[in-house]
Formats: structure tokens, C-alpha cells, sequence
């Protein structure tokens, strides 16, 4: 009689098995049809593949890599998703654990006044006293007879993958987030200079047209015209000032500092870095490798594929052993009496086998979320690859536009050389040579401004390839 309980143990582990579809990688999400390559790769782009981290140095800014140094050591965004890390590993751990027998101690005092038991010693009212003490040590462990705990590990697991992978995408955002704050910083002081000179320009030619007003030469539309042109020309310089702060503070909450903390260190202007020459960007499979978005949707595929596992165990019986090794007794000294040793094992076999179909809707549910998260993760490739195409698009269209903007600076460089050479020879008058004054510094802001924009079509070409994390 007593080995029947071992035996039936036995019977049972020997058939386990693990309940639920096995995850076999992300080709089990359904095919999608990955191109071998970029169909909007343009000049200035090459097919080796981009180094993951610290892409940046490519723009070689030292100012812009110490910001970048610092975001990623203090922003609080990055630390709450490194801090979910750490939640995660703690819940995997968790998961480990539970697979694992447990026991602990116990100690016990009792006391009873039983009426017409006959146990323990009989009082002259007719009742039972009965004392016990006891000291034991417990076990208990249940055995995962489907896999149900084998599916909650390898979905937690999973779990931990999209967590880090997540926590890297915010790394990704971040450090694209900061050189895109750096650019428009640097473009913002570089016009706003120019805008003071153009505002400068336009109320030197606003105080000729009041002279020649006065002269009789000009007429008062002449001087309104340009009285509202010198207010437009200084309200580009509040604007741009206005911008030139809100990027100095944009840096600093990125970096984790109180708004003003860079103002000091950043105030004096320079220029916009401009990418390398060749950019490097890979191929499309190594694209879907890399993104951390892309690897975080795929974890989540993974851990949802277990979880039906877990909801198809828990349709069946489950077995838990129960066990104690204690002494005592009715006195307190059989506490400290090995003759008094008493052992229990108690096996459990349970099953909740009329449920009304809650166990089946918990795995039709389960299969549902399984379902979503293939769909989320072929949307994550296909909006990988978008971003990059598109990305790569506008990063071909920016560096035309800033071949344009050259050749406009230039031409209208040359255009005021000629008109100050001519102006010195007395061939045309003061109001034509501020013109072209004004001519070549709205061609030098609009170069500025090229080059903000294709650099900062370099930045979202990065992101789109998911570089920035180690």
C-alpha cells in the first residue's frame, strides 16, 4: 500500500509532456517577401553594412558625441526602460523558481477543549483537553505534468527579449533625438546671425528711402513698404532666437540636466556637421536583424506562441507532493525526542474538470493573442522597410537640395561682388548695393538651412536602420 503512491508518481512523470504549439522562429508569423535590396538607394550610399553603435561619430562634432555620451548616462526615459529590464530578468528568475520544489519551517503550538471527544485528558465538565507541540520541517512541490511551467519559463524568457529589445529602441530614439536637437540648434544660430544682419540691411535701406522721401525723390508707399519689410526681417529674429532656446532646453531635458544647464557651454554658434561623404546602409535583411522594434515585436510573438501552452496545461489534472518531518508531541520536551519523529507525505492529484468551458476560452484567448502579435510583427517589418525607403528618399532629395542652395549662395555671392565693384565705380546707387546685400544673406540662410535638413535626413536615416544601441 505504500509504494502505490510512488508508483503512481512515477506512471505520471514518465508521461509528461509539454501542451502547445512549439515556436519554431519568427517564419512561423507567415512569409513576408523581403527585397534583396533598397529600390530608392541613391548616390552618396553604399551597400556595406553600418556600424550599430555610435553612429554619430560619423558627423565628427565632439560637442555633439559629448551630448550624446551624456543622454545616454543620464536620460530618464532610458533609465525607466533599462529599469523594466531589470523587472523582467526578476520575473523570469521568478518563473525559474517556481519550477523548483519549496520548503521551509514550522513550529506549532495547539490547545484544545474538545466536549465528548475522548481524546486527551478528561476534565470533570466532560470535555477533552488536548495539547500539542510540534516542530517540522515542510516541502511542497507540484509537478509540471504538461509543460505548463516549462511554457511559463520559455514565455518568460521571451518576454525579457522584447523588454531588452524595447529598451534598446529607446536607445535608438534617443540618441536620434539628440543629434536632430543638436542640428537644429547649430541651424537656428547660424540663421539667426544672418537674420540680425539681414534686419540690419533692411533698416539701413529704410533709413535711405526716408532720405530720398525727404528729398522728394521717394513716396510714402515707397517708406511703408519698407518699414514693413524691416518688421518682418526683425520678426525672424525673435522667431529664431525663440527656437535657438527652446533646442538649447530640448538638449538639456535630454540629457537629463534642468533647462539652461547647456545654455553657457552651447551659446557660441557653429556649424552644422555634415555627414560622410558615403553612407553605408546594408541591406534589408540585415535591416529586420537590426531594429530593435522589429526583434521586440518577434520576442512578443515568441512569449504569446508559449502562453498558449500554459492555457492548454491548465485544462488538465495537476499532481502536487506535499511533505513534513517533524517532532512533538503533548509535552513540550518531545519537541526536542527523536522518538517522537512523525513524517507525512500526502500526494495531490486534482482536476477541475467541470468548468463550464473557462479553460477552453482561456485558450481560445491565448490563440487570439497569439494571432495579434503575428500580425504586429510582420506590420513591424513592413514598417521597418517603409521607414528605410523613405528615409533613404528623403536623404536623396535633401542632398539635391543642398547641391541647389550652394549654387545659389554662389550666384548670389558673385551677384554682390559685382554690385560692390560696380557701386565703387559710382555706376549704381547705395539701395541696389544693400539688395544684393540682402540677396546674399538669405542665400547663405538658405544654405543653412540645406544643410540642417540633409543632415538631418542623415539622423532619420539611421534611426530608420535602427542604429544607436550596443
Amino acid at each position: 500500500m505504500h509504494k502505490f503512491p510512488f508508483a503512481l508518481c512515477a506512471i505520471m512523470m514518465t508521461s509528461a509532456c509539454t501542451l502547445g504549439p512549439t515556436y519554431h522562429g519568427p517564419q512561423s508569423a507567415g512569409a513576408i517577401s523581403t527585397p534583396t535590396s533598397f529600390a530608392r538607394a541613391s548616390s552618396g550610399v553604399s551597400g556595406e553594412t553600418p556600424m550599430l553603435a555610435h553612429w554619430w561619430t560619423a558627423l565628427n562634432d565632439p560637442a555633439l558625441n559629448a551630448l550624446e555620451a551624456e543622454a545616454l548616462a543620464g536620460n530618464p526615459d532610458l533609465d525607466a526602460a533599462l529599469a523594466r529590464v531589470r523587472q523582467a530578468r526578476a520575473a523570469l528568475g521568478l518563473e525559474k523558481a517556481n519550477t523548483l520544489p519549496s520548503a521551509g519551517v514550522m513550529a506549532a503550538y495547539l490547545h484544545a477543549d474538545l466536549p465528548g471527544s475522548g481524546l486527551g485528558g478528561s476534565s470533570s465538565s466532560g470535555t477533552s483537553a488536548l495539547t500539542f507541540y510540534n516542530a517540522a520541517l515542510d516541502a511542497s512541490w507540484e509537478v509540471d505534468l504538461f509543460g505548463g511551467k516549462r511554457r511559463s519559463l520559455e514565455a518568460a524568457r521571451a518576454s525579457l527579449g522584447s523588454t531588452e529589445a524595447r529598451a534598446q529602441d529607446a536607445r535608438v530614439s534617443l540618441t536620434a533625438e539628440v543629434a536632430q536637437a543638436y542640428v537644429n540648434l547649430r541651424d537656428r544660430q547660424q540663421r539667426l546671425a544672418l537674420a540680425r544682419e539681414i534686419a540690419a540691411c533692411e533698416q539701413d535701406q529704410l533709413a535711405l528711402i526716408e532720405q530720398r522721401r525727404a528729398a522728394g525723390v521717394a513716396t510714402a508707399i515707397d517708406s511703408e513698404r519698407q518699414r514693413d519689410s524691416a518688421n518682418h526681417a526683425q520678426n525672424a529674429v525673435i522667431q529664431l532666437a525663440s527656437e535657438r532656446d527652446s533646442f538649447l532646453n530640448a538638449l538639456a531635458a535630454l540629457s537629463g540636466k534642468a533647462p539652461g544647464a547647456l545654455d553657457m557651454r552651447l551659446a557660441e554658434p557653429a556649424d552644422v556637421p555634415l555627414p560622410p561623404a558615403q553612407t553605408p546602409i546594408g541591406d534589408p535583411a540585415s535591416l529586420i536583424a537590426r531594429r530593435p522594434d522589429v526583434r521586440a515585436a518577434e520576442r512578443q510573438l515568441a512569449a504569446a506562441t508559449a502562453r498558449i501552452g500554459v492555457a492548454e496545461a491548465a485544462r488538465f489534472p495537476t499532481l502536487k507532493f506535499t511533505g513534513l518531518l517533524g517532532l512533538g508531541g503533548a509535552n513540550l520536551a518531545d519537541v526536542f525526542d527523536p522518538s517522537s519523529l512523525a513524517t507525512i507525505a500526502a500526494p495531490q492529484l486534482s482536476w477541475n474538470f467541470l468548468d463550464f468551458g473557462r479553460a477552453k476560452n482561456r485558450v481560445a484567448q491565448a490563440k487570439g493573442v497569439r494571432e495579434e502579435a503575428a500580425a504586429q510583427y510582420r506590420g513591424a517589418i513592413l514598417g521597418a522597410l517603409r521607414d528605410a525607403e523613405d528615409a533613404l528618399a528623403r536623404y536623396g532629395s535633401a542632398r539635391a537640395n543642398l547641391a541647389t542652395a550652394s549654387h545659389s549662395n554662389q550666384s548670389a555671392a558673385r551677384n554682390l561682388e559685382l554690385i560692390t565693384q560696380r557701386n565703387r565705380a559710382g555706376a549704381t546707387n547705395r539701395i541696389d548695393l544693400l539688395d544684393a546685400q540682402h540677396q546674399s544673406l538669405a542665400a547663405r540662410q538658405n544654405l543653412s538651412q540645406a544643410h540642417a535638413e540633409f543632415t538631418a535626413s542623415f539622423i532619420a536615416l539611421q534611426k530608420s536602420f535602427g542604429l544607436g544601441w550596443e
